[in-house]
C-alpha cells in the first residue's frame, strides 16, 4: 500500500526512510532526528522547508552523533525554522565547499573550550613527529585537517583520533574532504556511503572519547594561501598535499603550509620554536632548489633538509594492515631533538634513506653512535 502510494506520487520506494525531524538550531548548525537504520550519509545534503520565508534551506551533514541524531550546517540563516519541521535526506553528496563566513561562525560554536576559558599553552601530544613539531595541537583546541584528493585525509584523521582519544583534554577536528571529482566516481551514486567506506576500512566516524569530529566539504584542487586563510579560526591546520604522497612522504603534511597557533603566538618553549622555524626554512630552501634546479645552493644544508623531510615520514598504527610496518610513537621532546640533531649535522654520516618511514633517532641509528 505504502509503495503504491509513493509510486503514484512519482516518489522512490525508500522515500519514507529519508524523512527526519528538526530538533534544534544553533547559529548555522541544525540537529535533526532520523531513523537510526536510515541515517543520512556524512557530507550529503538535507533539505528543510522554511515556510515563513517561502524557501528551501539546504543543510550539509557534518556529524552523526548517535541515537539517530545528525548535525549539519545550513546554507542560509535558520533562526526561523521551527522544531519538528520535516527534514528530507537527498542522499546526494554535497558539492559546495564551506565558505569562510560559515566557518568563522561554526568553529567557536562547535569547538571544545579550554577549561579555564583562556587559550591553553598545553600541547596534546600525538606521537606523530611532523604534527608535534610543526603544527602541534592545543589542549581544548580545534584542528582543521585540510586534505587534497589522494592525500590520505581520512587516514590522518583516524590516526589522530586513535592517538589522542584517551586524552583528558577535549579536541575538535574539522575534516575537510575535497568535493567529488574523477578520483571519486561514486559521488552521485545513491548506493555509495562515505561513512560505510570508513567502516569497511576499519575506521570510525571520528567522534571517540575526548575527540569530536565534523566532516565538511573542502576545496577542489590544491589548498592555496588564500584558501587556507579561510581556516583562520582554528588553532591548528594540518594541510595534506597530494604531491607529498606522490613523493612517498607519509603522512603527506606540507610543513610550509601547516600551522599552529601555539607556534604563531610563541606558546611553546623557545627551543621548540627555534627548531620548528629552522626546519621550515630548511625545507623551504630545499623546495626552491628542487623547483629551480639551483646548483649553487649549499649541498650539505640541502642534504640535511632531505633527511629532515624523510624523518617526518612515519608508520601509522591504523595503516599497519597495508604497510606491514608497526606504527611508531615518538614523544614531542624526542622529535624536536631529532630535528635539531639533523639540522646541526650530528647525523651527516647516515644516508637520507636511513631516516625514511621510521620512528625516533635511536631507532634510526640502531644503537650506533654518530661518527
Amino acid at each position: 500500500m505504502v509503495t503504491n502510494t509513493l509510486h503514484s506520487q512519482g516518489l522512490p520506494d525508500n522515500f519514507a526512510n529519508r524523512i527526519g525531524r528538526l530538533i534544534e538550531t544553533r547559529g548555522d548548525m541544525v540537529e535533526a532526528l532520523f531513523d537510526p537504520a536510515s541515517l543520512p550519509d556524512l557530507m550529503t545534503e538535507l533539505a528543510v522547508s522554511d515556510e515563513a520565508r517561502k524557501r528551501s534551506v539546504t543543510i550539509q551533514v557534518m556529524q552523526r552523533s548517535g541515537g539517530g541524531i545528525v548535525r549539519g550546517v545550513a546554507n542560509a540563516p535558520i533562526e526561523a525554522l521551527p522544531r519538528g519541521a520535516t527534514v528530507l535526506s537527498s542522499r546526494r553528496r554535497s558539492m559546495t565547499s564551506i565558505d569562510q563566513m560559515q566557518f568563522d561562525r561554526l568553529v567557536p560554536l562547535l569547538s571544545a573550550a579550554a577549561t579555564d576559558g583562556r587559550p591553553s599553552r598545553e600541547i596534546v601530544e600525538t606521537g606523530i613527529k611532523v604534527i608535534d613539531v610543526m603544527c602541534p595541537i592545543r589542549a581544548g583546541g580545534s584542528v582543521a585537517i585540510a586534505g587534497e584528493n589522494g592525500a590520505g585525509t581520512t587516514v590522518v584523521m583516524e590516526e589522530i583520533v586513535r592517538r589522542i582519544s584517551k586524552s583528558s583534554h577535549p579536541v575538535t577536528l574539522f575534516v575537510l574532504i575535497p568535493p567529488p571529482s574523477e578520483i571519486w566516481p561514486p559521488s552521485l551514486d545513491e548506493n555509495y556511503s562515505f561513512a560505510q567506506e570508513l567502516k569497511n576500512e576499519g575506521y570510525s566516524e571520528g567522534t571517540v572519547g575526548a575527540v569530536q569530529t565534523f566532516f565538511l566539504t573542502g576545496v577542489a584542487g590544491p589548498w592555496t594561501a588564500e584558501k587556507l586563510a579561510a581556516l583562520a579560526p582554528v588553532d591548528t591546520v594540518v594541510q595534506l598535499a597530494r604531491k607529498m604522497i606522490l613523493a612517498k612522504n607519509y603522512p603527506g603534511v606540507d610543513v610550509l603550509t601547516a600551522r599552529s597557533r601555539l607556534l604563531d603566538d610563541h606558546r611553546v618553549d623557545a627551543y621548540h620554536l627555534d627548531i620548528a622555524d629552522r626546519a621550515r626554512r630548511a625545507i623551504a630552501a630545499l623546495r626552491i632548489a628542487e623547483e629551480t634546479g639551483n646548483s649553487a645552493a649549499d649541498s650539505i644544508l640541502l642534504e640535511r633538509a632531505r633527511k629532515l623531510q624523510a624523518f617526518f615520514s612515519q608508520p601509522f598504527f591504523v595503516a599497519e594492515p597495508f604497510t606491514k610496518r608497526p606504527g611508531s610513537y615518538v614523544s614531542r621532546a624526542d622529535a624536536v631533538r631529532g630535528c635539531a640533531e639533523i639540522l646541526n649535522g650530528r647525523h651527516d654520516d647516515l644516508p637520507v634513506d636511513a631516516f625514511y618511514f621510521t620512528g625516533s633517532i635511536e631507532e634510526i641509528r640502531g644503537g650506533r653512535a654518530p661518527a
